[in-house]
């Protein structure tokens, strides 16, 4: 398992390199007016093919020292091809959109309901149970909510992965710390292949952050958000469904963040009668920079927008740590990991609305 996410790291930093060598000039092509933009300059956004490399060279060894006698005991059978596979159309369509900012939200979210639809089908991902007496009584009479619960959870979270991708390093820890966390669980119950996943993803995505934070130089782009939405989805049912002593919402919980500001985000920009597929800099991260980040005493502005930017991204890594502690200590219990999902929705708007009164305590600024 190190071994492999060595190659995942070494191999992603290494890709990463070529692509700020070669991919210049395409980095143009992102808008300068688009809201969500807070960098100077024109950076390359293919920080996810860098990633891909990552990712499928070391799941590729991982499946070749398992087809040798898998002395190791990964058991990373033919299911890890099949994820590479499942993955593409989501991943590589959020790369063109990287390349040419021409391919239409709904058309990324068509390409990602059919990763959702290829994993459903070749790998039979879906949610067996809520272990909620009720829930599990009705996915019992109609398993087909369970396959529609999955198809959900695929196609939805790369895109709220790619709502909080805002800031170097943000959404890249936050997909380290949520991918570590379930391989911790799945250590715990003996899915070591699914675990090698989880740490090479996370491995790859470290190589990526060596060049994105805090130097800013490389973004993972909707290509690299699509890959840590996609490897988690599919990580989360199948750890659900393969080990029964794992709470269906400990993953819930872990990805709560990404989750609810999806959802709350939906919410207020339909009470303003604006679609949700615009982009808006009110999400909470850009309101964190906006209201909370002291503003930096620099002569350049590019270096003053840089620092800003790279003290925003702490925040919300405690504020998964938040989620993510609770998730672990007790991955078991169903009604505590749910308590701790409602305390986090109420503690989240709380928090939204603090900021966007002007409430905020001035110990919490720096």
């Amino acid at each position: 398992m190190i071994w492999l996410s060595f190659v995942a790291f070494l191999s992603s930093v290494l890709a990463a390199a070529g692509v700020l060598r070669w991919a210049q000039d395409y980095a143009a092509n992102y808008g300068r007016a688009v809201p969500q933009r807070f960098h100077y300059g024109d950076v390359p956004r293919l920080g996810g093919l860098a990633m891909l490399v990552g990712i499928a060279l070391s799941w590729g060894l991982g499946r070749l020292t398992t087809a040798m006698g898998d002395s190791s005991s990964l058991r990373m059978d033919s299911w890890v091809l099949w994820w590479l596979l499942a993955l593409m159309p989501a991943v590589v369509g959020g790369m063109v959109e990287d390349v040419t900012q021409r391919l239409a939200p709904r058309f990324r979210l068509l390409l990602s309901l059919l990763t959702a639809v290829l994993a459903v089908s070749m790998l039979g991902l879906q949610l067996p149970r809520l272990d909620l007496p009720w829930l599990d009584a009705l996915l019992g009479t109609a398993p087909w909510l369970g396959v529609g619960i999955a198809l959900l959870a695929v196609t939805g979270l790369p895109h709220a992965f790619n709502i909080i991708d805002g800031y170097n390093g943000l959404a890249g820890m936050v997909a380290i710390i949520v991918c570590l966390a379930l391989a911790h669980v799945a250590l715990q119950v003996g899915d070591r292949g699914l675990a090698a996943v989880l740490v090479s993803t996370a491995a790859a995505t470290g190589g990526f952050l060596v060049w994105n934070y805090p130097r800013g130089m490389l973004f993972a782009g909707d290509g690299g958000a699509y890959i840590w939405g996609g490897v988690i989805a599919l990580a989360s049912l199948s750890l659900v469904q393969r080990n029964p002593q794992v709470s269906p919402w400990f993953p819930m919980l872990l990805l709560i963040y990404p989750v609810w500001e999806t959802v709350f985000s939906m919410y207020r920009k339909l009470v303003r009668g604006v679609s949700p597929g615009v982009a808006d800099a009110l999400h909470f991260h850009q309101l964190i920079y906006r209201r909370i980040v002291r503003r930096v005493l620099h002569g350049d502005a590019a270096r003053r927008m840089l620092k800003r930017n790279n003290r925003t991204s702490p925040y919300l890594w405690a504020f998964t740590l938040l989620t993510v502690v609770p998730a672990v200590l007790f991955w078991r219990y169903t009604p505590v990991l749910i308590g701790f999902c409602l305390l986090f929705m109420v503690l989240y708007v709380m928090a939204y609305l603090a900021i966007i009164r002007f409430k905020v305590p001035g110990w919490m600024r720096f």
